[in-house]
């Protein structure tokens, strides 16, 4: 997931850092770490590599120091906001398979999902994500990318253009309520209905990371205590 996901479904973002969905089962972390020892990672920061912190939704943060693979990051998750369990990502994922290796992405619409944060950096990438997808299909499109699109597209002009085309599916009006205006056709009243929608998702994301903030804020804090009592 992340940056490099986004490359790889066309929408273009320079990143040096490899972000990962995993599952946080004990056998399979103890894989990772495995692969994290042979890049020679370390962890950068707080919360520690522990399944409880993974679990509870925080990421954990290294740096490789492998000549291969110098500087460069991973970042690990294994739960987030709005996003499906590990297992249902996995059934839903998309494989990719370069110089013979088979690459495992987060499949387009939670991926999308996962992106619905607060930082400024991420609604610009679902606009992209998303209408590169529909720009590669619409001329042939399936029922379930109508339905992603009507779902995700951010971009008046072309939601109303969707809607020209297809019927809106009256069962998505409950979960994207400014569909229900896409008849009037009217871009301005979209544009703020969007700009409300995606504030909307950014306060949320807000309260999701309060309380986790507040664990990382105390895991710091006994980090520095202990790094001072043991210099004395």
């Amino acid at each position: 997931m992340g940056g490099q996901a986004c490359v790889s479904y066309g929408a273009a973002e320079f990143s040096r850092d490899t972000d990962l969905a995993i599952l946080a089962s004990s056998e399979n972390l103890a894989r990772l770490k495995k692969s994290l020892k042979d890049l020679k990672a370390e962890v950068i920061a707080v919360p520690p590599f522990e399944a409880k912190y993974l679990r509870n939704g925080h990421a954990v943060h290294f740096r490789c120091n492998h000549a291969d693979a110098l500087g460069m990051r991973v970042d690990v998750m294994t739960k987030m906001r709005g996003v499906a369990s590990f297992s249902t990502l996995w059934k839903r994922r998309t494989t990719l398979e370069i110089d013979g290796a088979n690459i495992e992405l987060m499949g387009l619409p939670d991926l999308v999902q996962a992106k619905k944060t607060q930082r400024d950096k991420d609604w610009p990438m679902i606009r992209r994500l998303v209408e590169v997808n529909y720009f590669a299909n619409r001329e042939t499109p399936t029922k379930d990318q109508i339905r992603f699109w009507f779902l995700e597209l951010r971009t008046p002009k072309l939601l109303i253009e969707l809607a020209q085309q297809n019927q809106v599916p009256a069962q998505l009006f409950k979960q994207r309520p400014l569909l229900k205006t896409l008849k009037v056709e009217d871009e301005s009243l979209l544009t703020q209905l969007l700009i409300e929608e995606e504030e909307k998702e950014r306060e949320e994301d807000r309260q999701y990371w309060r309380p986790l903030k507040k664990q990382l804020e105390t895991l710091r804090h006994s980090r520095v205590s202990r790094d001072k009592f043991s210099t004395v």
